[in-house]
C-alpha cells in the first residue's frame, strides 16, 4: 500500500468517526454505531464498524454485551483484554449510575433505568443468577442483594432468608429478579411457584412483593404485568407449599 492509499484510508476513518460522533451529539445514532465510536476510543487505528456490527448482531445488544463475562468477551475475533476490561468498565459505569438513580427516586417513577438496570446487571449471564432488590417505605432502593448463583437452568431461592433480609434492614418491599442465560425462556411453573411462595410469606409481616423481574432474549418480563402477582392465596393452590428450595428454570 503506498503512501497517497494510507492517507486516504485514514482520511476517510478520520471523517467517519467525525461524522459517528456528531450523530451522537444530535442524539441520531443507532446501537452498533454508539459501539462502534465508544470502540474507536479504545482501538484508535483500526476500522472497528465489523466488530461492533458482529457483537451486537451476536448478543442483541450493548448491555448484554458489557455483562458477558471477560474471558468470553476476549474470544470474540480481533477484541483484545484492553477493550474487554474498557467494556467492563463501561458496565461498571452504567451500574453505579443507575443505582444511584434508583437510590433516590421511587422505582414505579423510573421504570426504565429500572430495567436498564435489570439488564445491565444479568443480560449477559452465561449461568442463572437470583437477586432481591430490597425497597425502603418510599419505594426507594436500600439494597441490591445477589441471593444466588446457580448454573445454566437453575438457581436456589430460600424466602425465609428474603425475609429475614428484609426484616433486619427494615425494607418494606422487595423486587425479586433473575435471569434465564437461554433467549426467550418465559416465567417457568417453578418460577411462578417460589414467586406465589415468597409473596405468601412476606404479606403478613407488611412487605410488598412489588414485582418478579426475568431478564430475557435482551428484554425483561414482569411477573405483575403477566398477572402473576394478583392471584389470592385460596387459588395458589398447594404446589406453592414446601417448596422452599425451589430453584428457577
Amino acid at each position: 500500500m503506498n503512501k497517497k492509499t494510507v492517507a486516504s484510508d485514514n482520511n476517510f476513518h478520520s471523517g467517519h468517526r467525525e461524522r459517528l460522533r456528531q450523530k451522537f451529539l444530535d442524539d441520531k445514532i443507532t446501537d452498533y454505531e454508539f459501539l462502534e465510536l465508544l470502540l474507536s476510543f479504545v482501538i484508535p487505528r483500526r476500522d472497528v464498524r465489523p466488530m461492533a456490527r458482529g457483537l451486537i448482531q451476536k448478543y442483541s445488544g450493548l448491555h448484554q454485551i458489557c455483562s458477558l463475562p471477560i474471558e468470553t468477551l476476549m474470544e470474540y475475533p480481533g477484541l483484545g483484554r484492553n477493550t474487554a476490561i474498557f467494556l467492563k468498565a463501561l458496565r461498571h459505569a452504567m451500574l453505579t449510575e443507575y443505582r444511584e438513580h434508583l437510590d433516590k427516586r421511587q422505582v414505579f417513577r423510573t421504570l426504565p433505568v429500572l430495567t436498564n438496570y435489570c439488564l445491565t446487571l444479568l443480560g449477559g449471564k452465561d449461568i442463572e443468577e437470583f437477586h432481591v432488590l430490597y425497597l425502603d417505605h418510599e419505594h426507594k432502593l436500600l439494597l441490591d442483594e445477589t441471593h444466588s448463583v446457580g448454573t445454566i437452568d437453575w438457581s436456589a431461592v430460600y424466602p425465609r432468608e428474603i425475609a429475614r433480609q428484609a426484616l433486619n434492614i427494615n425494607a418494606r418491599s422487595i423486587i425479586m429478579l433473575h435471569n434465564h442465560p437461554t433467549a426467550g425462556v418465559p416465567f417457568s411453573s417453578q418460577d411462578i411457584a417460589i414467586t406465589t411462595l415468597t409473596q405468601d410469606m412476606l404479606e403478613p409481616l407488611g412487605i410488598e412483593l412489588f414485582d418478579h423481574f426475568l431478564v430475557t432474549g435482551g428484554q425483561v418480563l414482569s411477573a405483575r404485568n403477566s398477572q402473576l402477582l394478583n392471584r389470592s392465596q385460596t387459588s395458589r393452590g398447594q404446589n406453592s407449599q414446601n417448596q422452599e428450595h425451589a430453584g428457577q428454570k
